[in-house]
């Protein structure tokens, strides 16, 4: 296609910010998708009756400026919902016992005898070069962290967070400004992946679905996109929105350094399960997750902050490799339900970073080997896994190679 300015390749929220970019700046590009569905880790489950509830990610608030500029851009800011009372409540499941609590009763979860002796020191520690674990554990002591923190840390990145970086790239928590004339948080009328639909179908985008690409080589004025079927795409940029193993194995062959670095970022597989039960048959609060601690799921999400009059939405986020009827089982247990009724259960798996301490500098090292090259490099393993840090890199990743 000699008329693209920019092959794509991934069509998750990194790869159609940066085409979406590239389109409103007046330049043609190509999408090219493994898939056959759009989105990545934003996957609204969408039933036949209208009824949606998110698999992936599911929260966005007003601190978001990237991701709204693309809702705005997409025409879909009118279909912005507040989440209702409900994002304010959640579970802490022990065991078969839920208690729900509210952001200020968790406090009261912990032993304040123990917070009092580290807190006066810990508050004073420097973040850089420390752990989730090593620095929140300073604060407020290692049995708190170890019987509540953990968890709720876990929930985030729907993996285990102790190893995480306390600051800079990898991070889980930023300070960002808030854009007050959207809802503090809010979801899209019909789920996130409405944006990611919205960006495949805006003019000068075209996303083509089930095309696995096997190698990105230098070739002519540009770059040259195998896909595993032998089909061949050309331009003079490529933007590459893939998870950090298949990134690499596609760029192997020319940019063999590139591919060493990005095969440095640390990776986990999660698996999710998804059930939409009438609303009163399970007697779980509404509430927005539930946290638990010890179990072989790291959170279940709810549909409850966007209420509807019939029915309730479940996600739960799995560890790797629980066996399916075992996970069937949980599940019903902790929504209080019978196993056989559960009814429809939808599943997922994906790909997500793992960072860790030093992932600062694997990053760094990356937009090193990137420096001077109209080849980007995008994607939820950079900044942090939230979907503005997705949205900031494609903006800044197109801005660069533009």
């Amino acid at each position: 296609m000699a008329d693209v300015d920019v092959i794509v390749v991934g069509a998750g929220i990194s790869g159609l910010s940066l085409a979406w970019k590239a389109a409103a700046s007046g330049r043609r590009a190509l999408v090219l998708e493994r898939e056959q569905r759009v989105g990545g880790c934003l996957h609204s489950h969408r039933r036949p009756d209208g009824y949606w509830f998110e698999l992936g990610a599911h929260t966005t608030y007003n601190s978001y400026a990237s991701f709204l500029d693309l809702v705005v851009g997409t025409g879909l800011a009118g279909e912005i919902v507040e989440r209702g009372p409900a994002r304010g409540r959640f579970g802490l499941l022990r065991g078969d016992e839920v208690r729900l609590l509210t952001p200020p009763k968790v406090l009261l979860q912990l032993s304040w005898l123990e917070a009092a002796v580290h807190f006066p020191a810990g508050i004073f520690r420097k973040k850089a070069g420390q752990t989730m674990y090593s620095w929140f554990a300073g604060l407020v002591g290692r049995r708190n962290y170890d019987r509540l923190l953990s968890a709720f840390f876990a929930a985030v990145p729907s993996q285990d967070a102790d190893g995480f970086p306390a600051e800079g790239p990898g991070s889980l928590f930023k300070k960002r400004t808030r854009r007050q004339e959207f809802p503090r948080s809010y979801g899209l009328r019909g789920g996130l992946q409405r944006v990611c639909d919205a960006a495949a179908a805006a003019p000068g985008v075209t996303v083509e679905r089930g095309v696995a690409v096997a190698r990105i080589a230098r070739g002519g004025g540009g770059f040259v996109v195998t896909a595993a079927d032998g089909r061949r795409f050309e331009a003079e940029r490529c933007a590459v929105a893939a998870p950090p193993d298949q990134a690499a194995a596609m760029l192997r062959d020319d940019f063999h350094e590139l591919a060493t670095a990005v095969s440095r970022v640390r990776t986990v597989g999660v698996e999710s399960a998804g059930v939409v039960l009438p609303r009163g048959r399970s007697p779980l609060p509404e509430c927005a997750f539930v946290v638990p601690v010890d179990d072989v799921f790291f959170s279940c999400v709810t549909r409850d902050p966007f209420p509807d009059p019939e029915r309730r939405g479940f996600t739960f986020h799995f560890r790797p490799g629980v066996p399916r009827e075992e996970k069937l089982a949980r599940m019903a247990a902790v929504l209080g339900v019978p196993r056989e009724g559960l009814g429809e259960v939808v599943e997922a798996r994906r790909t997500l970073p793992s960072p860790a301490l030093g992932h600062g500098d694997v990053v760094a090292e990356i937009d090193r080997l990137l420096a001077g090259r109209k080849l980007a490099v995008t994607g939820n393993y950079f900044a942090g896994l939230a979907i503005e840090d997705c949205a900031l890199r494609s903006t800044a990743e197109w801005a660069r190679i533009a």
